[in-house]
């Protein structure tokens, strides 16, 4: 028609709007379903499916992993069953949902409760390089401490204030320049098993190095590792819980009420 044009009659403005709110809601919906590769369906304690998600579970996607250490595909039904935890020492005290459960047997020694650890990949962090980040600073030449006290030679003391090892090297995050762990020889006299004491759970002192967390009694429980020059990401998340379950289970004393 004569002087008649589409774009007369044509809101450009509600387009944009509009378009830019699809868009939106689209890209919610997208990051929600991504948001849902792993950790999901949610269960309750008996394994049932909540329901929670408005959303259908993403189709599976499988990713290559760096540095030559296969793929790994989510959401997978194997995948989930390889990373489960099954049969813990643990057992309800109501029949309830949601009541809480307490330790059948050692806790520190089973994994449960403040002493819980996840199912890592039990492989060494890898730096960019494709090289193990935590490693021994006795093998790293170029390294050396340079502030604060060095650690090395010192008696380890327990919280209950038993010798109980002493620190003879420290375990390195190359790439952060920084000491995660201390390596403790545990007969004092330098002849015993090696175990790894995380720094931030200890107390480097002038003559001794100090875990109020644990007992004299725990510390050859403490989990070992496969190679002396690398831990898995397996092992730092079974170290640090125990050391963390100390808190609470080295002594029955401390599941008491404190004044």
């Amino acid at each position: 028609m004569v002087d008649v044009t589409f774009w007369g009659n044509v809101d450009l403005a509600s387009i944009a709007i509009w378009s830019f709110w699809i868009f939106f809601a689209g890209l919610i919906i997208y990051i929600q379903r991504e948001n849902m590769r792993e950790g999901y369906p949610l269960v309750d304690d008996d394994g049932k499916d909540l329901g929670l998600s408005v959303w259908s579970m993403p189709t599976p996607k499988t990713f290559d992993l760096p540095h030559g250490r296969g793929k790994v595909t989510v959401p997978s039904v194997e995948n989930e069953a390889a990373h489960e935890r099954k049969d813990l020492a643990l057992a309800r005290t109501a029949v309830s949902g949601g009541a809480p459960y307490l330790p059948t047997g050692d806790p520190m020694a089973d994994g449960v409760g403040p002493a819980a650890w996840a199912p890592r990949r039990d492989a060494p962090e890898l730096d960019a390089h494709g090289t193990p980040k935590i490693r021994p600073m006795a093998s790293l030449p170029d390294f050396h401490v340079s502030a604060g006290r060095d650690p090395r030679g010192k008696p380890v003391v327990a919280g209950d204030g038993e010798v109980v090892g002493r620190v003879t090297d420290m375990m390195i995050d190359v790439p952060e320049h920084l000491v995660r762990y201390l390596v403790m020889d545990l007969n004092p006299e330098g002849s015993g098993g090696q175990r790894l004491i995380p720094i931030n759970l200890c107390r480097i002192q002038s003559d001794r190095v100090t875990v109020k967390s644990l007992y004299g009694a725990n510390f050859a429980g403490i989990p070992g590792l496969a190679d002396a020059g690398q831990v898995t990401l397996l092992e730092e998340e079974k170290i640090s819980a125990y050391y963390a379950g100390g808190t609470l289970y080295a002594d029955p004393a401390r599941l008491e009420t404190q004044f």
